[in-house]
């Protein structure tokens, strides 16, 4: 989804000049060909996540329209407080894009890893969070988000779900109705496991690439049924149980512990069982509920 990002700030920029880029000195190289073209509106500020953020809402104080890049983990759980006081304190329009997601930094453990951006985010008044899951996703949701002058969070990854998926902001989608009594709630690229994980079976599959806000309306048409959030992020699950209240509702997403395994980011779905073998378990055993 990066390249997708370089070319969607590409486009964006070339038609309004308030758009400028913040980075964290990350994804500098790939973002070349824009600091060659706009160079006075890329600032490549190092590994001084709190100051991105804060710079970003001085700018949008002045009608910009920020974006900052970095890692997930460094801009959002280390620099909340600038991103609650400097920016949705102040009601600042900034977009925040970060790369890293849960675990697509497997190799370099807890540091790099990323369980709360989303549902820490989800809690700040006025913030929109997205979490795309396909380069499609991402740049309707970056073009028709990045200029609306409210704080809005992106996170991206290196995977994607493979499905080609209608894309309107907070708006979900329902990717399978085969008038199950479980239905599986989703987000992201995890989308792709819980696909193959359902095949054979018989579960509804709704998915969401906008955790806030969240759409109710498509939620309530399947409350009647037994709800099972898979996601491998905290988010999705307390966002449905906040906004649907009384439902039947069960979780298969992160244990609760830090993540001590290493290699690629199949090996670590597999050992927490969100590979399709762990999912497909899950929602047998809620097909099993009373």
């Amino acid at each position: 989804m990066r390249t997708a990002f370089k070319d969607v700030t590409l486009e964006l920029a070339a038609t309004d000049e308030r758009l400028v880029l913040l980075f964290g000195d990350i994804s500098v190289y790939l973002f070349r060909e824009f600091t060659a073209r706009y160079p006075e509106r890329f600032f490549n500020a190092g590994i001084c996540e709190n100051t991105l953020v804060s710079m970003a809402a001085g700018m949008a104080s002045q009608g910009l329209f920020p974006i900052v890049h970095t890692i997930a983990p460094f801009v959002t759980e280390r620099s909340y407080e600038q991103i609650k006081d400097d920016v949705c304190y102040n009601g600042f329009g900034i977009n925040i894009v970060t790369c890293g997601a849960s675990f697509d930094y497997a190799w370099d453990g807890a540091t790099h890893h990323c369980y709360t951006d989303l549902e820490i985010l989800r809690l700040l008044p006025g913030m929109e969070v997205m979490q795309p899951g396909s380069k499609k996703e991402f740049c309707a949701l970056l073009r028709s988000q990045y200029a609306n002058g409210l704080p809005s969070y992106y996170r991206i990854s290196h995977d994607e779900h493979g499905e080609d998926l209608p894309v309107s902001f907070g708006r979900g989608v329902v990717v399978r109705d085969a008038g199950a009594a479980v239905t599986v709630l989703t987000a992201g690229p995890i989308l792709g496991n819980v696909l193959k994980a359902v095949a054979g079976l018989e579960a509804n599959v709704v998915y969401f690439h906008t955790l806030k806000p969240l759409d109710t309306e498509v939620l309530r048409r399947f409350a009647h049924t037994k709800l099972l959030v898979v996601h491998d992020a905290f988010g999705l699950f307390e966002a449905v149980a906040a906004e649907v209240p009384g439902v039947r509702l069960w979780r298969h997403a992160l244990p609760d512990q830090f993540n001590v395994y290493y290699g690629k980011l199949d090996d670590i779905r597999r050992a927490i069982g969100l590979d399709p073998e762990g999912i497909r378990a899950a929602v047998r055993r809620v097909q099993a509920e009373p």
